[in-house]
């Protein structure tokens, strides 16, 4: 029986205004308002299935993104569902290197965030018409059919698909026990929303007060405006949480090459796991001299958050510039580049740490991580996936965390749709929100701050 096909997809601008409680800030994202560009998938299949799939934001330019997955629009409109989930891989190529819009990419920025928001739309598509949660539709597959949804172009040289498949016939014969350990103890998490650079001292202390007694061990504070009230917060955070827990640091890209190491030298005592982000999300070879300097403190480097593609992934691991790799579920062209890179990282025994947190972000990535314990890690060790506590409430299936873990989702699909009424009160502009200037009925803000969003001008 056919699986039908696409009619229609259908997007729109969703924004949050998180920057009025300092949600999310850091030392070069001050203000952000976490939002996404929301897609719907739409088929003329007799049960009405939908896919739905998100490309996170901070804001201003969401629109950009809208318009650049409306781009796509034509290319996948009309098209045979049986031939794209027949053909992943080969469909994934050639939508990134459509022969004219690759120009404005090419598999990177706008274009290739929007693109993720499709891809990511049809993975939940296809899970909910098997009936399954997105993780357990990939464990489910046969290794060589999970391979053709992946593209090896431009990766082979350090990743052939032999190799891929050797990475996953390892683990294919333990597969039920990995998934039955999930299953019971969930997949190891750490928490984020304790440790915001806009939070004051007796936030974060009482943060993470609530996080310990939750059942959290594993802990991320914004780092990077300054070396000595880093140094006070990481004091108090410690102070807080004891020093057996791990501690995490994250600069979200703020410091030259060397005042990284400056500055992470001095932030040793404090026994930051790793540093997340150190410096240019672009600088491979800078990461790597950082990785080489701060390796003798026992600092490992994170990075991966804002890495567009598998190609700059591929040269992370060749060059030793990370010790966490940090795939995003919406930077990359949605889940089959982020397979790609699991495969990457597990052949240079690389641990994977997703990034999470926004609109979506941890719905995501959860089903991310099982998948790769279960199909690609040879171990749960030294593994965990970022965890931070906003805006699920707007989501049909939020994650559930307990005890500092991700437990498997049940629901079909990706964990990716939102609530018609939190649509219709955050679509920027046309939501019942925003139309009203940005103010709640109860909110003591400006009653300007939408007129200030749209020009730009509200610092």
């Amino acid at each position: 029986m056919s699986l039908g096909k696409i009619i229609d997809i259908t997007v729109r601008d969703i924004r949050f205004p998180t920057s009025l409680g300092s949600h999310g800030s850091d030392a070069v994202h001050k203000d952000p308002d976490y939002s996404g560009a929301y897609v719907v998938v739409k088929t003329d299949r007799h049960d009405k299935l939908c896919g739905f799939g998100l490309s996170f934001t901070l804001g201003r330019g969401t629109e950009i993104v809208v318009s650049a997955i409306k781009a796509y629009g034509p290319f996948v409109i009309g098209l045979s569902l049986d031939w794209i989930f027949c053909h992943f891989g080969e469909f994934w190529r050639w939508l990134v290197d459509e022969s004219q819009l690759r120009w404005i990419g090419p598999e990177k920025g706008a274009l290739h965030t929007g693109l993720a928001g499709i891809i990511n739309a049809l993975w939940d598509l296809w899970a909910r018409i098997e009936g399954k949660p997105v993780w357990k539709l990939l464990v489910d597959m046969e290794p060589k059919k999970l391979l053709s949804t992946i593209d090896f172009k431009h990766i082979d040289d350090a990743l052939t698909k032999e190799e891929a498949l050797e990475i996953l016939q390892k683990n294919f014969a333990t597969k039920s026990e990995r998934e039955q350990n999930i299953l019971e103890h969930g997949y190891p998490a750490y928490i984020t929303s304790v440790g915001w650079l806009g939070y004051d001292e007796s936030k974060i202390r009482k943060l993470c007060r609530d996080a310990l007694a939750e059942g959290w061990t594993r802990f991320k504070m914004k780092v990077g405006l300054d070396v000595e009230k880093d140094s006070e917060r990481a004091a108090l955070i410690r102070e807080v949480v004891g020093w057996e827990k791990d501690l995490m640091m994250d600069a979200n890209q703020v410091w030259s090459v060397q005042d990284a190491i400056v500055n992470m030298k001095k932030l040793a005592p404090y026994k930051p796991k790793f540093i997340e982000e150190p410096t240019h999300p672009d600088d491979v070879l800078g990461h790597a001299k950082i990785a080489d300097a701060l390796n003798p403190e026992g600092i490992g480097v994170a990075t991966g958050e804002v890495c567009c593609n598998r190609v700059m992934f591929k040269q992370y691991l060749q060059s030793k510039g990370l010790q966490y790799c940090q795939i995003d579920s919406c930077r990359m062209a949605g889940l089959n580049e982020v397979i790609a890179v699991l495969l990457m990282a597990a052949k240079f025994q690389v641990p994977v740490w997703p990034h999470a947190g926004g609109v979506g972000l941890c719905e995501m990535v959860q089903h991310i991580s099982i998948f790769d314990y279960i199909c690609i890690s040879p171990t749960l060790k030294d593994k965990a996936t970022e965890y931070a506590d906003h805006l699920h409430e707007h989501f049909t299936d939020p994650p559930v965390v307990m005890n500092g873990a991700y437990l498997a989702p049940k629901a079909p699909g990706y964990s990716t749709e939102i609530f018609n009424a939190s649509l219709d009160k955050y679509d920027f502009l046309e939501g019942s929100y925003w139309r009203h200037d940005g103010v709640e009925p109860s909110s003591p803000c400006g009653f300007t701050r939408l007129q200030k969003k749209m020009a730009g001008k509200d610092k």
